[in-house]
């Protein structure tokens, strides 16, 4: 009889696995289907692989020349468009460490107004190199130093006449004559008033980093030292002669300077509150203080409160030298409040419209 061979037998399986058979095949799947079951779950929950974010920013690059022969300073490169003037200025510093910050002077065009450090590269490109002309400003003092040097010359140089040096008068004639009041009225409202100025440069006055040139600083300090000199010598002269209508000339006029230099100080006070009180910008309104009422007729009620303590220690005094230094600081003081009354203009035009600049009506 002939016998059937079952095809289940190791021999046939060893068969079929050594020529390729396909129970080699299952049998290879499965484990291999096997191994990756526990693989995954021995690994945990499957997470899909992270997409990755491509980066849209675009850098600009900063090409700095010199005005004068166009040549290429530096080029300040990978500039992010958020980047301020600031910080290109700061970075072109690291490349040109002889020159700082406050003293680099930026123009998109060689007879253009300089840059703002608040301007953004973002705002001013229109390519992704931007070309600016670098401008040597000179060197620059804060705005603290500034007004503090120039308000304490004269503090101190009306102090030295005041005393009668016998450098500056005859020693003689300082000890005989008697010295009228006014002398000794005019000391106290002249320091008065760059005390005054001085404190509010500390603590009133909020400046925001900026910076001037040198100059600047020297050209006020030889004015306002130089008519010091001029004023306090005149008036602390042993042959000085008192105001013409006696003690009521002297008693109303320094009412009047002790009434300007106190609505200065308080419209100073209400602009720094202003300027720094983080609200909505609004043009100052005025308040309970009668001070503050000039705010009504005027947008530069501080420069009127000024010109009227310079008017009234002329009347004073009644010397020459002090008003020659009154009727300049009425030309100044109308050109800053002219400037000024033209930027109040644009942001406060409903409150600012019907108002005179510093002088109502006048200007």
């Amino acid at each position: 009889m002939l016998r059937k061979h079952k095809p289940s037998t190791p021999e046939h399986k060893r068969d079929l696995a050594a020529h390729g058979g396909p129970l080699s095949m299952s049998h290879n799947n499965t484990r291999t289907f096997f191994n990756f079951s526990q693989l995954v779950l021995s690994a945990g929950h499957l997470k899909s692989p992270p997409v990755l974010k491509h980066s849209k920013t675009t850098y600009f690059e900063v090409e700095i020349l010199d005005v004068q022969s166009k040549k290429q300073i530096c080029i300040v490169d990978k500039v992010p468009p958020s980047s301020t003037l600031l910080d290109v200025k700061h970075k072109f510093h690291k490349a040109c460490p002889q020159w700082y910050p406050s003293r680099v002077g930026l123009q998109l065009e060689r007879n253009g107004p300089y840059l703002k450090d608040s301007a953004t590269i973002q705002s001013l490109a229109v390519s992704s190199i931007i070309t600016l002309y670098f401008t040597d400003l000179g060197q620059q003092v804060g705005w603290t130093t500034f007004f503090l040097t120039e308000y304490t010359g004269p503090l101190l140089i009306y102090l030295l006449f005041y005393i009668r040096l016998s450098t500056i008068y005859d020693q003689v004639e300082s000890t005989k004559n008697f010295r009228h009041p006014v002398v000794h009225l005019a000391c106290f409202c002249h320091c008065l008033h760059y005390i005054r100025h001085l404190l509010e440069t500390l603590f009133v006055h909020k400046f925001s980093g900026g910076h001037t040139p040198l100059k600047n600083m020297i050209k006020g300090c030889a004015f306002y030292w130089g008519f010091t000199s001029w004023i306090a010598y005149y008036i602390n002269h042993p042959r000085y002669t008192p105001p013409s209508f006696g003690h009521r000339q002297v008693s109303l006029a320094a009412l009047a300077f002790l009434m300007c230099e106190a609505g200065n100080h308080f419209i100073n006070v209400a602009l720094a509150h202003q300027n720094h009180s983080g609200l909505k910008a609004c043009f100052p309104s005025p308040t309970y203080n009668p001070f503050t009422w000039l705010f009504l007729l005027v947008s530069c009620p501080n420069y009127t409160y000024e010109i009227g303590s310079w008017i009234s220690f002329t009347v004073m005094t009644q010397t020459l030298p002090v008003g020659i230094f009154a009727f300049l600081m009425v030309i100044q003081m109308s050109l800053w409040a002219q400037k000024k009354h033209k930027i109040y203009l644009k942001k406060f035009y409903p409150e600012v419209r019907r108002k005179a600049a510093m002088i109502p009506i006048i200007f």
